[in-house]
């Protein structure tokens, strides 16, 4: 199922530009507000809850009105102590209970039921509280009624009637307070869209007791429709445009700060990628308006593109080098071969022995080229080794064991050196072609060293050769770069050892002495 539905959107999604889905996003971001006002009714619950705090406000002052002026209430004189108000508990506000997600709507309230008789202190209560509940009435726009103990009206729509049906006047009349919602059956829509809240059909119906010395001797009924969702959107127009317009002018400045910061450094970018592939560019100076992140972004790429012009440059050397270094025995053998074919029967044994050797030279010279081009490329292809750690000294020993026969090894490596993050096989490498390069070169002695430098182990290799000359010294990695062409040397020995240090982050290097060749090796302790 998940794998269809992945295969649908990978074949119906659209190409979209990056500036898009940005603006998508923060349009988006922006409309949240709205969606959750409408579809969550976050912003209407607060209303209906904003509401009911002002009906439970006014009933708690209306109904301790009520208890004070109530016929037969005994009136307490004594002053409040103000050590008990420092008291936490002494301050108990009413938290709200209504909710439109969750609480139950429940019918229009009915008519009271007429036949019941009022008792003759609510009624007398009703008529002593009436200026003040109609002067609350008609500040606040609320419906109040009075019930007497048994829940008959004493003030009120439906007078002289019973509510005692009503499960807000059994909770007040049982001496808790109760919010509930009912169906508004005056309700008519005024605005478009209004159909959408739900508080534009509700009333909200608060019943609290009426408590006198002590006991429950009535209750009053609170009632108030809601300030609705489109009602209130309607009244407050004026802010809600400017804030739209705030908001569309927010998003305008943020889609411009991220097309400078993101979109158009990266278009810049991918036009110069094209341009790098097709070798007619170069990489841009990074904008000074571009995202850290895409900063970065430019100097990866700038350096790539340096790593591959470096490599193509090299690519392009290496592949002139070696047509140029297979030519010359390949042409040497050519020529033989036609001399041979086309002179064999009038060449004297000699002749035919000069010729056969210099084709079997020419060929042995071709297959250590072949080898050790082999060896250059497994040494550049060569990969960092994960907790290699390697002792020097046993690797110097074999090399000067085998390598002094007719050249002095010596060996200067103090006690107690730490290990090094290489392969034994790449330092015995690395010093054997060392030692052989001065032997080709004529030196009668050569000398390994080794110290501990900050965070490296330096070995430095020093021969009493003739050393080598300062027109050579820049040359000297080059692959196929050899003075001693004439005695089979390749010039693939210096290439073939950095390219092994370089796998393991160790370095090697030409260095100034006193006297002869003088090579540094850098390996990184492990």
């Amino acid at each position: 199922m998940s794998a269809g539905l992945g295969a649908w959107l990978r074949r119906w999604w659209p190409a979209l530009r990056l500036r898009t889905i940005l603006l998508t996003v923060l349009l988006f971001a922006a409309a949240m507000p709205a969606i959750g006002a409408v579809f969550l009714r976050t912003y209407e619950n607060t209303l209906v809850r904003q509401t009911e705090a002002e009906l439970t406000s006014q009933g708690a002052a209306l109904a301790a009105a009520a208890g004070s002026l109530w016929p037969g209430a005994v009136r307490d004189l004594t002053p409040a102590d103000p050590d008990a108000r420092d008291d936490p508990g002494y301050y108990r506000p009413e938290s709200t209970s209504v909710d439109l997600r969750s609480s139950p709507l429940l019918p229009e309230r009915p008519a009271s039921v007429p036949g019941a008789r009022a008792d003759p202190q609510a009624e007398a209560a009703a008529e002593v509280l009436e200026p003040i509940f109609d002067q609350t009435s008609r500040s606040t726009l609320a419906s109040i009624l009075i019930v007497d103990r048994h829940g008959v009206v004493v003030r009120g729509l439906g007078q002289g009637g019973s509510l005692a049906a009503l499960p807000e006047i059994q909770a007040a009349l049982q001496g808790r307070s109760r919010t509930v919602l009912r169906r508004n059956g005056a309700y008519h829509p005024r605005y478009s869209f209004e159909w959408l809240s739900r508080a534009s059909a509700v009333r909200l119906h608060h019943a609290r007791p009426v408590v006198v010395n002590g006991r429950v001797v009535g209750a009053l009924l609170l009632s108030r429709s809601p300030r609705a969702l489109f009602r209130g959107v309607y009244q407050d127009r004026g802010k809600l445009l400017v804030g739209a317009a705030a908001t569309i002018l927010l998003l305008v400045l943020l889609s411009g700060l991220v097309s400078r910061g993101v979109t158009r450094p990266i278009e810049a970018l991918s036009a110069a990628t094209r341009s790098v592939a097709t070798g007619q560019g170069s990489v841009p100076e990074t904008p000074a308006t571009a995202a850290v992140e895409i900063r970065d972004l430019y100097q990866d790429f700038r350096v790539m593109a340096d790593a591959i012009a470096v490599r193509s440059r090299y690519l392009r050397d290496f592949a002139a080098a070696v047509s140029h270094e297979f030519k010359t025995p390949l042409a040497g053998i050519t020529g033989a071969v036609e001399l041979l074919d086309d002179h064999f029967d009038t060449m004297t044994p000699d002749e035919r022995r000069r010729f056969l050797g210099n084709i079997s030279a020419d060929s042995a010279r071709l297959s250590q080229l072949v080898g050790r081009l082999m060896d250059l490329a497994r040494a550049d292809m060569a990969m960092p080794q994960a907790g290699v750690a390697s002792q020097l000294a046993p690797a110097a020993r074999r090399v000067a064991d085998a390598q002094g026969r007719d050249i002095a090894v010596l060996l200067d490596l103090p006690d107690g050196l730490p290990l090094v993050a290489a392969p034994e096989a790449t330092v015995e490498t690395v010093l054997t072609t060392l030692v052989e390069n001065s032997r080709q070169a004529g030196a009668k002695a050569v000398r390994i060293a080794a110290a501990v430098v900050d965070d490296e182990v330096v070995l430095r290799v020093s021969d009493d050769g003739p050393g080598v000359p300062a027109a050579d010294r820049d040359r000297l990695f080059e692959p196929f770069f050899t003075s001693r062409r004439e005695t089979g040397g390749t010039g693939l020995g210096l290439s073939i050892a950095r390219s092994l240090l370089a796998a393991s982050s160790g370095r090697i290097s030409l260095v100034e002495g006193e006297a002869g060749a003088v090579f540094e090796v850098g390996l990184v302790r492990g």
